[in-house]
């Protein structure tokens, strides 16, 4: 999936991917899509739950071996 931004989460533990998920979408422009790349298994359930949460948009997840990259798209302020 082709994102705007990139977030480097790699061997940080909860709560933390969504912490800095937080503060980096409150950056973005509404429509840019977010790449957050993260070794936690629990952003799996997280994300999506932040993202309800949040209003944001949850585009999906890729797993490579032990690597979780997240897709979230801003649809709100």
């Amino acid at each position: 999936m082709k994102a705007d931004h990139t977030l480097d989460c790699y061997g940080v533990l909860c709560p933390m991917p969504i912490i800095q998920t937080a503060q980096k979408i409150k950056q973005m422009k509404i429509g840019d899509i977010l790449e957050v790349i993260s070794t936690d298994k629990g952003i799996q359930e997280d994300m999506p739950a932040w993202c309800r949460q949040t209003g944001q948009e949850f585009l999906g997840i890729e797993k490579e071996e032990d690597i979780f990259k997240v897709y979230v798209k801003k649809i709100r302020d």
